[in-house]
């Protein structure tokens, strides 16, 4: 039988039991129900169909974006339609863990699941590069909020000697759709649309919102904390500043032109102002201390490097082998 967290102990005494976040009093002494086998592997469900979401929409678009840029126009544009994407997602993911404990993380996960689900929206509906960007952009919001609290929500409901191997089961929810979303992104664009890459978003977002709602009972406990909005602004302009450098310079633009070059100027102060706000705010977004932690140092290396691969190849290939070499999107 697994274990849960207990609930803040009020300041002063009273005859009212804390509450779930559903309003349920809890049994007497305040303290819930250890969660059975059972009921957890239903909560792990929907938490699975959640960060499937999120995991789907980094691989899925891949095989559809030329079909896509091709009717919508403006292929200069569509690296952006996976960048905006992961730009949000990174930037929000931090933010949602305090979010989660300012207002509890069951509301805050479907609340996300909603964000994701309209961003799916905006984009199938799109009529423009600029709008399925847009549409991206908010599917990322939401992606950062599955992904996150996802794992925080594990560690509500399961005991630390349980949790490694719940968790193997989401890192094998990554490995599944980084094969199945390449190839389902494919599938849809040749047998219906290259729309249905966002419409299949929206009864999965139903289920998990269903699954979450009817599995998942955490005791109402909230924890105060400073929100770095001003490190997430921060971050995400230099960011963009330095992808604007990479997809106008050589382009649309000389790597020479004033733009390009302001551009890219703009990108680097901005990265020296944030390593300077975080190292001031009392709660940063990114505390800077971490970079001293060598595990932390050496595994971001690494993962920056595997993201540059990873997504360079899921992005790229598909262009390269259906426009240059005239495959089909499957």
């Amino acid at each position: 039988m697994t274990e849960r967290s207990e609930p803040a102990q009020p300041s002063e005494p009273s005859d009212q039991q804390p509450a779930t976040e559903e309003g349920e009093p809890t049994p007497p002494g305040g303290v819930p129900a250890p969660m059975t086998p059972r009921e957890v592997l239903g909560v792990i469900g929907g938490l699975m169909v959640g960060l499937f979401l999120a995991a789907l929409d980094q691989t899925i678009v891949a095989t559809a974006l030329p079909t896509s840029v091709g009717e919508l126009g403006g292929s200069e544009q569509d690296s952006w339609t996976v960048t905006a994407y992961l730009l949000t997602a990174t930037a929000s993911t931090p933010l949602y863990g305090k979010i989660g404990d300012l207002y509890g993380r069951k509301s805050v996960f479907q609340a996300a699941v909603v964000i994701f689900v309209l961003g799916s929206l905006v984009s199938a509906v799109a009529t423009s590069m600029g709008v399925l960007i847009i549409g991206r952009a908010v599917q990322g919001l939401g992606a950062g909020g599955l992904i996150a609290l996802t794992l925080a929500i594990v560690g509500d409901i399961v005991s630390p000697r349980e949790r490694g191997r719940y968790q193997g089961l989401f890192g094998a929810v990554f490995g599944i759709s980084s094969v199945l979303g390449p190839l389902l992104g494919g599938f849809f664009t040749e047998s219906l649309s290259w729309r249905w890459v966002f419409w299949i978003n929206v009864p999965l977002g139903l289920v998990a919102l269903v699954t979450i709602q009817r599995t998942l009972h955490l005791p109402k406990k909230r924890v105060e904390h400073s929100i770095d909005y001003v490190g997430a602004a921060l971050i995400v302009a230099a960011v963009s500043a330095i992808l604007l450098v990479t997809v106008w310079g050589g382009n649309e633009y000389e790597w020479n032109d004033p733009l390009i070059v302001g551009l890219a100027v703009l990108g680097v102060a901005l990265i020296g102002v944030f390593v300077a706000w975080e190292l001031r705010v009392p709660e940063p977004l990114l505390p800077m201390r971490l970079f001293k932690n060598p595990v932390f140092s050496n595994t971001s290396a690494v993962s920056f490097l595997f993201g540059i691969a990873f997504f360079g190849g899921i992005i790229y290939l598909p262009v390269y082998l259906q426009v240059v070499r005239g495959y089909g999107p499957t």
